[in-house]
């Protein structure tokens, strides 16, 4: 049963679209992942589900984009692609693309009667008085283009898109700050007056000089909470060490659900075995630990039972912190108590049975666990890194391989595993072709902790270039919600305790890889072979960036020749990446991360195995090809 904690320490590629931007900024550059997906300078098209975020309000885009990164706002490419990004980098970004002052093109035909664009264009303009449907130019401008600072515009956008947004306003799968006036208004909406609406928007051309009002309608008829922008305002004062310990313990992300208060639990954590929920940790009476004191907590965190002597779920890492000394334990148990009581109660697992039920817990710790006697660990002890990382910080939960009941292998240390269900894997922190550190200097693997981004340069890097690291997937959150918050001398120990590990052993024969495919091998079906295909498919897509010769470009877009996660045995990373894309997670040594576009929209399961495959016969070191059911599997 996995642990709440999501570590992986992959050397991360970030692959990026071919994106024509002649006079584009660095910002620009640097937030390729938005474009790839909404088009070159955010234009986006008129085709096809995706809008145009150039010339948009900036107060809107950027609460749009907080609400997706915490979760108010549901896709999920849009919730990981944010999700290690702040609040003032996606600000940035938003004021970048409203900026943006782009002709918008001519519309597509709708396919719409006469009768419903006429319709369409009396709840557009007028509203229906007699159903309390005020007009959306009342609020949204008599150019349908929005008013600053947060009031988006209604033109330009694709028909599908308009249906699918009005449609999630009236069903609750959007919402707003109070008054709520969109839910308000879509709920009065029928299906034909959305798609009434949405057909005669979609069909309307955008004057060359419309741009949004600079302030809503002083007699707009209602007062919504989308007028004005959220405020965000980053907390004063420096963290307490009770805080510091559960951020590196991962404590805070995974018992804080997107969108939730913080620590108020709820967020769903994949595992082989089915859905558990963390657990409500503010001090709430009822749902929380308002009724614990400091020794119930303890036993939670040193032998795995609660308040009431229940057994708790392995999933929470108790045969980690069963060593972490006491006054850790009471450090982070003083912090939650100084936090806001939020009354959340924690949702039902969703386990497969038997897995769950006590009995199966309790045979489980039978076999697996014994309560470990606290260590009592200095900040100057020589063993501070391995505290830092085998016991608060329980690396293991992800980096360590299991048995089929999910217990961890402790004999086989950091070898490797699976995160979560087993989307990522999180390489070996023992073997230096995977994610081992023996050969890095101290600088970067410390910075890669603090800031999930850096280079080794000069004599240690390979093919006598820079070579980059990035953090991505669960290794960015594990970076930006915990790492990055630790001082730098317990950075220090980790990282001089991680250049120390023991080295795996070679396999027999040096690398056991198979042979990539070769461009010229054979075809049946009349196209050009798997290995020409991927090389065309590079050029297309990623040597604008990555460089014909893929030497990447230094501090900005990685090496794939010598990046290790091209090259590992299994290409489940490189799958995961190149379907989602990412950013770096950004932490105050590299505020404004350079974000990579996901590609699963973009390319088929053979399109982009053949261009993975590609890349892993040339730079990976001859790594095994990927096939398009691997593809298919990760998309699933």
């Amino acid at each position: 049963m996995r642990g709440l904690s999501f570590l992986a320490l992959p050397a991360v590629l970030a692959l990026a679209i071919a994106i024509p931007a002649a006079a584009a900024s660095e910002l620009g550059e640097r937030v390729r992942a938005c474009t790839g997906c909404h088009g070159p300078e955010g234009r986006a098209s008129r085709e096809g589900y995706l809008p145009r975020i150039a010339g948009k309000p900036a107060g809107y885009l950027t609460d749009q984009l907080i609400a997706f990164r915490d979760g108010r706002r549901q896709h999920p490419a849009m919730q990981r692609l944010l999700a290690p990004l702040t609040d003032d980098y996606l600000r940035e970004i938003a004021a970048h693309f409203a900026a943006i002052e782009l002709p918008y093109p001519p519309p597509l035909p709708v396919a719409a009667s006469p009768a419903g664009l006429a319709r369409g264009e009396t709840l557009v303009r007028l509203g229906d008085p007699a159903r309390r449907i005020p007009a959306c130019a009342a609020c949204h401008g008599e150019s349908l283009l929005g008013a600053q600072p947060g009031v988006p515009g209604l033109l330009g956008l694709p028909r599908d898109y308009l249906n699918a947004q009005l449609g999630a306003w009236k069903h609750g799968q959007r919402r707003s700050a109070e008054p709520d006036c969109m839910a308000t208004v879509a709920h009065a909406l029928q299906p034909e007056d959305i798609a009434a609406v949405s057909s005669w928007l979609a069909s309307r051309p955008v004057a060359g000089s419309a741009k949004p009002l600079p302030a809503p309608r002083p007699d707009a008829p209602l007062d919504c909470g989308s007028f004005q922008t959220t405020a965000r305002a980053a907390a004063g004062g420096s963290p307490s060490r009770g805080e510091i310990l559960a951020r590196a313990g991962n404590c805070v992300a995974c018992h804080t659900a997107p969108g939730g208060p913080p620590m108020a639990g709820g967020r769903a954590i994949e595992t082989p075995f089915g859905i558990v929920h963390s657990s409500n940790l503010t001090p709430d009476t009822a749902t929380g630990i308002g009724a614990w004191r400091a020794a119930d907590f303890r036993r939670a965190m040193h032998e795995g039972r609660s308040r009431d002597g229940r057994l708790l779920s392995p999933a929470f890492p108790y045969t980690s912190t069963t060593r972490m000394a006491p006054a850790d334990v009471d450090a982070i148990f003083d912090w939650l108590r100084t936090l806001a009581p939020v009354a959340r109660p924690t949702p039902p697992h969703a386990m497969r049975w038997p897995f769950g039920t006590p009995w199966a817990i309790a045979v489980w710790r039978w076999v697996n666990f014994r309560p470990a006697s606290p260590v009592e660990i200095s900040a100057a002890s020589a063993d501070r890194g391995r505290y830092l990382v085998e016991v608060l910080g329980h690396c293991d939960a992800c980096h360590a391989p299991r048995d089929a009941l999910g217990a961890v292998r402790a004999a086989q240390g950091l070898s490797g595993g699976w995160v979560g269900a087993g989307r990522w894997q999180a390489p070996s922190l023992a073997d230096p072709r995977e994610a081992g550190v023996q050969d890095w200097p101290i600088e970067a693997i410390v910075a890669l902790l603090r800031d999930g981004h850096g280079a080794i340069a000069g004599a240690q890097a390979r093919e006598g270039h820079a070579r980059s690291f990035s953090a991505l997937g669960p290794m960015a959150e594990v970076v930006r919600q915990g790492t990055a918050w630790l001082p730098e001398a317990d950075l220090r120990a980790m990282a001089s305790w991680l250049r120390a590990l023991p080295r795996a052993a070679p396999p027999p024969g040096g690398a056991a890889r198979a042979a990539g495919p070769s461009s010229a091998a054979a075809s049946t079906s009349g196209r050009p072979p798997p290995g020409a295909r991927g090389a065309v498919l590079y050029r297309e897509h990623c040597a604008d960036c990555h460089g014909e010769d893929g030497h990447g470009r230094p501090a900005a877009w990685p090496a794939l020749a010598g990046n290790r996660t091209v090259g590992l045995a299994r290409p489940d990373n490189l799958i995961a990446v190149v379907l989602e894309g990412g950013f770096a997670p950004a932490t105050a040594g590299n505020p404004r991360p350079w974000g990579m576009p996901p590609f699963g929209h973009r390319l088929d399961d053979t399109e982009l195995a053949d261009l993975l495959s590609h890349v892993r016969a040339t730079w990976g070191g001859g790594a095994g090809p990927v096939s398009p059911q691997q593809v298919q599997r990760a998309r699933r």
